[in-house]
């Protein structure tokens, strides 16, 4: 299987990356031969801007670019394309275990300088088995100013086999000056047809459930997938698409609101439970701690930075979980007013509810509370209390 097979409905993307790896192979070659390398007219590059909506794959594209970049099959020198997916350097790279490729992604609400230094240091550094030094950072977005700036300085002055694989959701949401110096590389939303085949074959869904998940989630390969391998997910999804119905008085407002966080404080806590006490007795034993006895002097500071750190992803989570609701009460509205307009029925969830909130309401009504949705997520953007800036929507979405 080759590393490109599980990117589903990328095919220019693929055939450029793929004209990328076999530049970077030929570049490499060239090097250990004593050759002097073609760089004129290369389709590679030393840094890549991977952008698309979410669930496009960005980070799946970065992880099968990178492991196509350490490809030691055999088949190259007889004109194969990197990237066979069997390979020790293809092997590797995909399971995260190859040395000279380093995954960066944040459980945080944001990367600071700290990290960003760590990961520019590591730039600085010849391979140390691979063809590349490849550094993945699948969440670009999340830098603040100051790690950006840090970022731009390694980028500008980058080390001759070094190679950067940013992923963001837009350019937009990377600096200028950063975007300005990668090659830009847009995917797009994935058929649903086909995320639903990338269930059934990579995940083993029944057809039938992975048909209704990967419409549900319009094409999202992460979502979808989360739907049709977690029950709670599905129970918790059908809750926040029955909101619209429960909204016609103030007590059924508030209440619906409460229901959203505690929905999202839960996605946390489940979160916390599979991740937190497993990172806690790792740490303990890398601290020299046993089961039951104090920890040796010196270690309590560790002990609470993980802490610390465990609590600032709960509230990551916990905002991924709302903002998934919100985006799934989107996708609600967007149905009600297709078939206010005439347009027939979406994929939302419930065709009955669907229905009964269109025939109670109005095309302009629709629109409204979508921007209540809207201005919702913006106010949790900017730091605005979860429970205050759901009540505020639900509120509206009454109001119309």
């Amino acid at each position: 299987m080759a590393v490109w097979d599980d990117l589903v409905g990328q095919d220019r993307a693929v055939a450029q990356l793929t004209a990328a790896a076999r530049d970077a192979d030929a570049y490499v070659t060239a090097a250990s031969e004593g050759r002097p390398p073609q760089t004129s007219g290369s389709a590679m590059t030393h840094a890549w801007l991977f952008t698309g909506p979410p669930g496009s794959g960005r980070s799946s594209t970065a992880r099968a670019f990178a492991a196509a970049l350490q490809c030691v099959s055999p088949d190259r020198a007889l004109g194969g394309a990197p990237g066979c997916g069997f390979c020790d350097g293809c092997h590797t790279a995909l399971t995260g275990s190859h040395a000279d490729v380093e995954i960066i992604r944040t459980d945080l609400l944001s990367i600071g300088v700290k990290e960003t230094r760590d990961q520019v240091r590591r730039a600085q550094m010849s391979p140390a088995s691979g063809r590349w030094q490849v550094i993945v950072l699948e969440d670009a977005d999340r830098l603040t100013e100051g790690a950006g700036n840090v970022l731009l300085k390694a980028i500008e002055e980058p080390a001759p086999r070094t190679v950067w694989l940013l992923c963001a959701p837009s350019s937009e949401d990377v600096l200028p000056t950063i975007r300005s110096r990668c090659r830009h590389l847009a995917l797009r939303t994935p058929p649903v047809a086909a995320v639903a085949d990338l269930l059934v074959r990579r995940d083993g869904i029944a057809p039938d459930l992975a048909a209704d998940c990967a419409r549900a989630t319009q094409g999202h390969i992460g979502r979808a997938r989360r739907l049709a391998t977690d029950e709670r997910a599905r129970v918790r999804r059908a809750a926040v698409l029955q909101l619209p119905l429960r909204v016609d008085n103030v007590g059924g407002c508030l209440k619906g609101a409460q229901e959203l966080i505690d929905a999202a404080t839960a996605d946390a806590k489940q979160v916390a439970e599979e991740l937190d006490s497993k990172e806690t007795e790792e740490m303990r034993a890398a601290m020299g701690g046993t089961e039951g006895k104090r920890m040796p002097r010196g270690t309590a500071g560790v002990m609470k930075d993980l802490e610390d750190r465990q609590k600032r992803r709960a509230t990551r989570t916990q905002r991924d979980s709302l903002d998934l609701a919100l985006t799934d009460l989107t996708a609600f509205y967007r149905d009600v007013l297709a078939r206010q307009l005439g347009s027939g029925l979406g994929s939302s969830g419930d065709p009955s509810a669907v229905a009964r909130i269109a025939d109670q309401s109005r095309p302009e009504q629709t629109l409204r509370r979508m921007e209540a949705i809207l201005a919702c997520r913006q106010a949790l953007d900017r730091n605005v209390s979860p429970l205050l800036a759901v009540e505020a929507m639900t509120m509206a979405l009454r109001a119309g």
